[in-house]
């Protein structure tokens, strides 16, 4: 790529993203009043890439978050993941899309409290339609994978915070989404506990090539990304190391 212009570059990046987001608009009614929260917000994401999303709190990350994984829909603009744009799609194809595609990390780690560890890593595997054989082995294994092989039979409610959110890593990744949405993932955890599962995060979305977008108001988490946006007014912008470090 060496020798294109900015421009051309930039038209480069867009035609092979992963991830496009064309003008995206979203506003909610608040009584009488219309309140706008995302304005022709636009975001390129390459494919294995590690996006992470800063913003105040009310600042419209969640609902981006929203947006883009299909949960809802923008009032105008474009959510291309692959060759999909959701915003085409009705809400039963958005939901097998989202079910096939993405993967969800929580802050409130959104375990079934009456699933074991085991059976919340399974449950998107079998919404996939994965055999049972391939399913059980994969759950086992991503349950490994996060250091937590000797706890599949243990109800969440047995689990401390730490290890919650380790099973909601390995039910994010087991599937093999081609997309992982994260929303303060640490937002719960000491900041130890905190530090341990964003190092295991990086290291698991890495190895496994997978693409995430961290949506955060925490700067630390920032030290992980390939690329800092900050959503401002309800567009995006990209931050520079020397922000972070003021």
């Amino acid at each position: 790529m060496f020798g294109r212009s900015n421009n051309d570059l930039n038209i480069f990046m867009k035609e092979h993203s992963h991830i496009q987001l064309n003008k995206l608009t979203k506003s909610y009614q608040e009584g009488t009043k219309s309140r706008s929260v995302l304005n022709e917000l636009q975001l390129s994401v390459q494919e294995g890439e590690m996006i992470v999303l800063l913003g105040r709190s009310g600042s419209g990350k969640s609902t981006l978050l929203n947006l883009v994984s299909g949960i809802d829909k923008p009032d105008s603009g474009e959510v291309i993941i692959g060759e999909t744009n959701l915003a085409e799609l009705d809400e039963k194809n958005r939901t097998l899309f989202r079910r096939k595609n993405i993967g969800f990390i929580f802050q409130s780690f959104n375990l079934i409290s009456t699933l074991t560890a085991h059976e919340n890593v399974l449950l998107p595997l079998k919404l996939k339609g994965d055999s049972d054989d391939s399913a059980t082995q994969r759950a086992s294994q991503y349950l490994e994978e996060v250091g937590l092989g000797d706890r599949g039979d243990s109800y969440p409610d047995r689990l401390s915070g730490g290890e919650q959110q380790r099973v909601a890593i390995a039910r994010a990744l087991a599937h093999a989404p081609m997309l992982i949405l994260a929303d303060e993932p640490t937002g719960n955890l000491d900041y130890e506990t905190g530090k341990t599962i964003l190092d295991m995060l990086q290291k698991l979305v890495q190895d496994n090539g997978r693409t995430i977008i961290i949506a955060t108001h925490d700067r630390d988490i920032c030290k992980i990304a390939d690329r800092v946006v900050e959503l401002r007014s309800g567009k995006l912008e990209d931050v520079e190391p020397a922000e972070l470090k003021a």
